[in-house]
């Protein structure tokens, strides 16, 4: 039976940052920059007889949005629910719950996001973004 946490406390940092460097999304990233990025969001832990099976984070004001990230299952529990489970029980916390909008990107898991209330943007030509590789900012002198 699988377990899902939001305590922090269960995280197993290793297996979450061994999976997260090996990912299309954040190749090789750093353990500290991992680290950094869960103390700044919600996490969910799934665990299967105390060892974590999957992650989940959403980044939040608390208020008004939310950033779904970093959803991963290890490979020997994946096609379970696994994931389904983790973001629908980051959606409907309580603290959570009531936010005007929830984000994500994915490469290649439209249908289980789909299947939790995601949908295409209805205007892709709002949303802008700004890549790490961008140019620097010329501030104005105040």
């Amino acid at each position: 039976m699988t377990d899902i946490s939001i305590d922090k406390s269960r995280l197993q940092l290793d297996r979450i940052h061994g999976w997260l460097s090996t990912t299309y999304w954040s190749p090789g990233i750093a353990r500290d920059l991992v680290e950094r990025a869960i103390a700044g969001s919600t996490c969910a832990g799934a665990y299967c007889d105390g060892t974590q099976i999957g992650f989940a984070r959403a980044i939040t004001d608390g208020a008004t949005f939310a950033w779904l990230a970093d959803v991963f299952v290890d490979e020997a529990a994946r096609g379970q629910g696994v994931g389904r489970a983790m973001v629908s029980h980051l959606v409907e916390l309580p603290k959570l719950a009531g936010l005007r909008r929830w984000m994500l990107v994915t490469r290649d898991a439209h249908g289980v996001y789909q299947s939790l209330g995601f949908a295409p943007l209805d205007d892709a030509t709002r949303y802008m973004e700004r890549p790490a590789n961008a140019a620097p900012l010329a501030v104005a002198n105040a």
